[in-house]
Order: C-alpha cells, then sequence, then structure tokens
C-alpha cells in the first residue's frame, strides 16, 4: 500500500508501535481509515479491528463492538461481567480476549461512554488483570468527534443524564484515569483549495461568520436538475427522502427494471448489508460501488452509471457501467464475509474465520443517499438538500466535507447557523485534551523561561496556537512582555507580542500555546 508517509502519520505510526494507548483523529479526509489500513497491513502484533456499525465494520474489514465481545444489544455493565467470566470456562474463547495485543476501535465517535465501559469491564475479567484499564490490552481509537455522534435513544437518554457527563466515548468512567496519546492528522488530501478547507473548518467547529455562510449560499439553486451527462449525488438528512428521490428518478427511467436478490450463508445480519437486499436497477440508473475492486478500477463510493446489462444463461447477468473517467467497466456480484476473531495456539495468532456471508452486486441507487451514509466517502459533484433543516451534531459538516471542491457543491436551501449543530462537550473535551498533552510536553514554567529568553534576545518564536474554538494557528511571533491580564473580569497569564502575520501587537493566553519553538 503506498501512502504519504506525513509527520501526523509518522507520530501516530510511533506511538502505536510504542504500544502507546491512541487516540488517533482529525478532520474529515486526512486519512484516518488509510493509517489504519496501514498500521495492519504492517504490523505483527495480533491485532482486532472494531467498528461501532456492522456496515462500518465491513467497510474497514472488521468485526462489530457487540459481535466481537459476544455483547447483545441490551448489554450492561453487569451483563458485560457476567459474559467475560462465562468466557473463562471457555479456553477457546478465553484464549482470543487473553492473547489480543491490541484493539483498534474505528469511527470511535459513534461508540457509546456505557458500550466502552462494558468493554472495559470485560476485558479486565477476561484478561485477569481486574485493575489495568482495558485488562492491559493496547487501545487505539480512530474517529472525528465533530462528525456523527452516537445514537442514543429515547429509551435511555435518562440513564445519560444521570450517569454520564455525555454519550461520546470519551464521557466513559474508564477512561478517567485512562493514559491515552491524542494524535490530530493535519494534512488534508480529500480538498486542496485552502479557501474551501478554512470554510469547512468554520463549520465543524460553528466560528462561521455571516461572510462564510455567502460563500457556500452563493452555491444555492433550487431548481438545479443535473445534466444528463454528468453524476450528481444528492445529500439528504433522512432515509424517507433519500428512498424518495431514488424511487423516482427510476420511475423516470423507461425500459426493463432488473431486480437481483442477495443470498446469504451461514449468520448475517441483513441490517449489516452494505445494500439492497432486493436492488432494483435499469440501464441508465445512477448507482454508487460499495466495494474497493480487487484490481483498482473503482473505491468503495465511487459513484458511475448503468450503461448495459448483458443477460446470460446459467450465468449472472453482467452488469456494465461507465465510471466518472468515462472508462467503462464491468461489475459481477460481490461476497462480503462476516467473520470472527479467534486464537490459534499453534502459530500463536489471531485468526479471522468466516461466519457468514452476503452475495449480491456491489452497488446501491445513488441519486441521493443519507448524509450518514455518506460518512467516510468522497464525491466530485454534490446536491445538498436538508430539508428541514440538521437534527444532529456535525450533520451539515459531513454533508460539505464530502466535496472535494466548493464549486462541486449545490445547495437546495440556503445554509443557516442553526443548520450547523455543534455539541459543546465535544470542544471541551477536545480543546482540554489538547491543553493537557502540550503542558504535559511543555510546562507552563518551560513556555514563561523561552518566552523570557526570546525578549531578553530579540529574538522570535514559532508557536502552535489553539484557541478555545478549537480553532488552531501556526504563527510566528515576537514578544514583548508576559504579564497578569483580564478578559472579561477573569485574570489569565497572558504574553503581549508582535504577530508577522497579522503585522501588529497581540495578546496571547500562554497557557493555549501548544508548541513553541525558535523561529
Amino acid at each position: 500500500m503506498a501512502i504519504e508517509l506525513n509527520e501526523g502519520f509518522k507520530c501516530a505510526l510511533g506511538a502505536i508501535q510504542d504500544g502507546k494507548n491512541v487516540f488517533v483523529t482529525g478532520r474529515a479526509g486526512t486519512g484516518k481509515s488509510t493509517l489504519l489500513e496501514y498500521f495492519r497491513a504492517h504490523t505483527k502484533e495480533r491485532i482486532a479491528v472494531l467498528a461501532p456499525t456492522g456496515v462500518a465494520a465491513l467497510n474497514v474489514h472488521g468485526v462489530t463492538i457487540h459481535s466481537f465481545f459476544k455483547f447483545k444489544p441490551d448489554i450492561t455493565l453487569e451483563k458485560a461481567k457476567k459474559s467475560a467470566q462465562r468466557i473463562l470456562k471457555e479456553k477457546e474463547y478465553a484464549l482470543l480476549y487473553q492473547e489480543v495485543k491490541c484493539i483498534i476501535i474505528d469511527e470511535v465517535s459513534m461508540v457509546r461512554a456505557d458500550v466502552l465501559d462494558c468493554v472495559d469491564a470485560f476485558l479486565r475479567i477476561a484478561r485477569k488483570k481486574k485493575f489495568e484499564p482495558f485488562g492491559g490490552c493496547q487501545m487505539i481509537f480512530i474517529g472525528d468527534l465533530y462528525q456523527l455522534p452516537p445514537v442514543v435513544n429515547s429509551q435511555d437518554r435518562q440513564i445519560f443524564k444521570e450517569h454520564y457527563q455525555s454519550p461520546y466515548f470519551f464521557s466513559a468512567h474508564c477512561l478517567e484515569n485512562f493514559s491515552m496519546e491524542y494524535i490530530e492528522l493535519e494534512k488534508i488530501y480529500r480538498q486542496n483549495d485552502d479557501v474551501f478547507i478554512g470554510l469547512l473548518n468554520a463549520i465543524r467547529n460553528r466560528t462561521v461568520t455571516d461572510d462564510d455562510l455567502t460563500f457556500f449560499n452563493a452555491r444555492v439553486q433550487p431548481a438545479f436538475e443535473p445534466p444528463r451527462n454528468q453524476m450528481w449525488i444528492s445529500l439528504t438528512p433522512t432515509n424517507d427522502a433519500a428512498q424518495r428521490i431514488n424511487e423516482m428518478r427510476l420511475r423516470e427511467i423507461k425500459g426493463r427494471t432488473y431486480t437481483y436478490r442477495a443470498h446469504t450463508r451461514g449468520t448475517f445480519d441483513e441490517k449489516q448489508a452494505p445494500t439492497e437486499y432486493e436492488l432494483r436497477v435499469k440501464i441508465g440508473s445512477q448507482i454508487m460501488i460499495v466495494n474497493n475492486d480487487a484490481n483498482g478500477r473503482w473505491v468503495n463510493g465511487t459513484v458511475a452509471r448503468i450503461t448495459d446489462i448483458e443477460s446470460t444463461p446459467d450465468k449472472p447477468d453482467t452488469i456494465w457501467v461507465t465510471l466518472p473517467d468515462g472508462s467503462e467497466e464491468d461489475v459481477a456480484p460481490h461476497s462480503w464475509d462476516l467473520f470472527s476473531y479467534t486464537y490459534n495456539p499453534h502459530t500463536k495468532s489471531l485468526d479471522t474465520e468466516t461466519i457468514g456471508a452476503f452475495m449480491q452486486y456491489p452497488l446501491r441507487l445513488a441519486w441521493a443517499v443519507t448524509i450518514h451514509k455518506s460518512q467516510g466517502k468522497t464525491f466530485d459533484r454534490v446536491i445538498i438538500d436538508m430539508d428541514r433543516g440538521a437534527f444532529a451534531h456535525g450533520q451539515t459538516y459531513v454533508a460539505l466535507s464530502r466535496c472535494r471542491t466548493l464549486e462541486g457543491i449545490i445547495l437546495k436551501r440556503p445554509i443557516k447557523k442553526n443548520h450547523i449543530i455543534l455539541d459543546w462537550r465535544v470542544m471541551d473535551f477536545v480543546t482540554k485534551f489538547q491543553y493537557k498533552k502540550s503542558d504535559d510536553l511543555l510546562s507552563l514554567d518551560k513556555k514563561i523561561a523561552m518566552i523570557q529568553k526570546a525578549i531578553a534576545a530579540g529574538k522570535s518564536l514559532e508557536i502552535v496556537y489553539l484557541k478555545k474554538q478549537d480553532e488552531k494557528s501556526r504563527r510566528i511571533i515576537t514578544p514583548r512582555l508576559i504579564d497578569e491580564m483580564m478578559y472579561e473580569g477573569k485574570p489569565f497569564l497572558g504574553m503581549e507580542a508582535y504577530c508577522h502575520a497579522r503585522r501588529d501587537m497581540r495578546v496571547f493566553r500562554i497557557d493555549r500555546i501548544l508548541e513553541m519553538k525558535s523561529a
């Protein structure tokens, strides 16, 4: 797998290889999934890759958290403990949990705090290390907390109000005294326009201004109809809206409807399927391909159009599609395997055993998809219709950040500030975690000493500064003085310095300087 090992990747891989517990995060398009795949391809450790949902697990060739730990949907702390005690009586299963070296949880933004506490309780018992977090297993969490949140139904909301600060994984009680590295991947690969990247970041942390919204809302075209020779995909908040658009567009195409029914083998919950059990398409249908082609012709999320369907007796139909680059390729049925991890005592490795399979054409109608199903995907042209508005944290950010360029976005209706929902508990966790990490690496006393030295020598410093809204900036400053200062009636230790980028004097809170070195 050829990837660019940028500084963020090297830092994350180094921490993981050193056996540290790590939370790898980053904005949309920074290569978090690529990092996971690279590590899995190159590590010799016994690892298990998990995800909160079936579709997310299939995307990373992993298993769900619930299936790995044999949790039922109604898992509780006491049930997790009892399950682990039963596991200890079954040597084959017990070895799996005792020998796994590292557990990776992808899409951790969607993992509930109570589920993570159940994982911790289970591993402490199953690994016979009751006083070590997660039974001493190395934990790697991957995901962007500014994207879609955990699902909490109405029945569970009261439980979270009484027992947790929030439903997010970071509110799990097991993390209260848990040592974890925080590594943020910063280089964005999906977009390369700095203005667009800046606008997306303003949406992400809800620092968006009226001028920023003007940029986006210049893309509003309520009556826009995609040209027939171009492939545009509509992103909507709800399943009903997406299904309505797809069915309407399918009816508009004259000609035969081809219906393909999936086949399942063994244990496979249809709710985890990456596409419909009964797939209905026509020649001319716009579709999304939902697997990675072994020959590299497409990736999961590629939007294409069906141009022909060849039917041959005693053989599956061959579906021909035109890809965005104009090439025409044949698509055959694909099998998604559902597997479980087992421990092989002879090779002393974690093996995978196929327990079920879902066989279907790797396609789904894609004139429209939900914003939720678009997470992790990249598109060239999107039509965003927020319908009645966003209803979840991160929803608008996920929708806008799917597209490579601002010019590739059409809005059916203007974006308003109330469409941008941010759970401030996320921002509070992320900023405080980074301030703590900075203080561990470079204490306040050391920062003051470096600044005083620069003032005495008339030298400049290069700093990474983090504002309260999780806005991070790199800048070169020439410090003038350190003093106790006031903001909104509250004192803080501040530094007055000349900012070379702004070309004027600025005040910086010293405790919000994440990194500092001589310029």
